[in-house]
């Protein structure tokens, strides 16, 4: 069977991590794609790939690329997108996969209608841990789920000039921390949220500094979400149900969680590999073209794009 042949477009700091470690027995790395040749023969170079180009729009029409990995900044990726499903590419897209659901639904649509794969590399979604966790709140041994809380607290220089506080590019918390907090809490949720309360901080810039978030689905589970630009907190999630609670540290590429029982006992639960994390995703996605599988993933991705439009419906951002 042919390997696939993954073609990156943008070589900053995540596509470099993503070269480093792409290893892969059904995919090779073919293709890097940037606005400047340069810049992407230095990156082939570097990282053993045989095509280096100039411009997206020679790597996207490239036939010989069957995946593109979307590594610009979140401001880039619906047009990219766009482009590289028009051409018949599968795409795996950095997070946040768009700036709206708008411009996800006609991604969505598109792939849909070209019998291709849409996927967000968002971590939560491809790591082993999240499987098993998944499998024993299946069994019911928990019981029913009744809160999740979720942190995650980055802090930024105070610089107007920076990506993170740019509002021409859509910078701003939610779109770069938030939606790995609300992934983790989407992902155990058992249904979309539909009451919503939020309170939100605008940094100098205009953009979303940090926010508290309240969440509440139909199935009567609620969800505390806090996430900031400026301040270190931890990236920690706990997932509280009627017989115990789970607790995820360093939540985005996690391989570990606990189970704290209600008479205190704790006991570890372990799958994958942090370092492995966005080899994951690879897999992943080859699975996906391969056998042709329903990608559930991009439903969740859907619903997290949902609550995001309407914290900033609510933020008159």
């Amino acid at each position: 069977m042919k390997p696939l042949n993954w073609g990156i477009l943008g070589l900053g700091n995540i596509a470099s991590s993503f070269a480093t470690t792409f290893a892969s027995e059904d995919a090779k790395l073919y293709a890097a794609g940037s606005r400047s040749i340069e810049k992407a023969a230095e990156f082939a170079e570097k990282h053993g790939i045989e095509k280096a180009y100039g411009s997206y729009d020679e790597l996207i029409a490239d036939p010989e690329v069957d995946v593109v990995y979307i590594a610009t900044p979140h401001s880039h990726h619906a047009d990219l997108i766009l482009k590289s499903l028009e051409h018949g590419k599968h795409v795996l897209c950095e997070k946040a996969i768009t700036v709206d659901n708008h411009e996800l639904e006609a991604g969505m649509a598109l792939a849909k209608e070209k019998g291709l794969i849409l996927a967000e590399a968002m971590t939560i979604y491809h790591m082993p841990l999240y499987k098993k966790l998944k499998n024993i709140m299946a069994s019911g041994s928990l019981g029913k789920l009744k809160m999740i809380q979720v942190s995650f607290g980055s802090l930024k220089e105070a610089d107007p000039t920076n990506r993170f506080f740019n509002k021409e590019i859509a910078g701003g918390a939610l779109l770069d921390i938030g939606t790995y907090a609300l992934s983790f809490a989407r992902f155990f949720l058992s249904s979309q949220p539909k009451e919503i309360l939020t309170t939100m901080n605008f940094f100098e810039t205009g953009v979303d500094e940090q926010a508290n978030v309240i969440m509440k689905n139909a199935d009567d589970e609620l969800a505390t979400v806090a996430f900031t630009f400026r301040a270190k907190m931890p990236k920690q999630g706990i997932v509280a149900f009627e017989n115990g609670y789970l607790t995820v540290l360093d939540f985005p590429r996690a391989d570990e969680a606990t189970l704290t029982h209600p008479d205190g006992t704790v006991e570890k639960i372990q799958a994958g590999d942090t370092l492995q994390a966005l080899n994951y995703e690879i897999a992943h996605m080859n699975e996906m073209i391969r056998t042709k599988t329903d990608n559930s993933s991009i439903e969740l991705t859907h619903d997290v794009m949902e609550i995001m439009d309407t914290l900033r419906e609510k933020w008159n951002n």
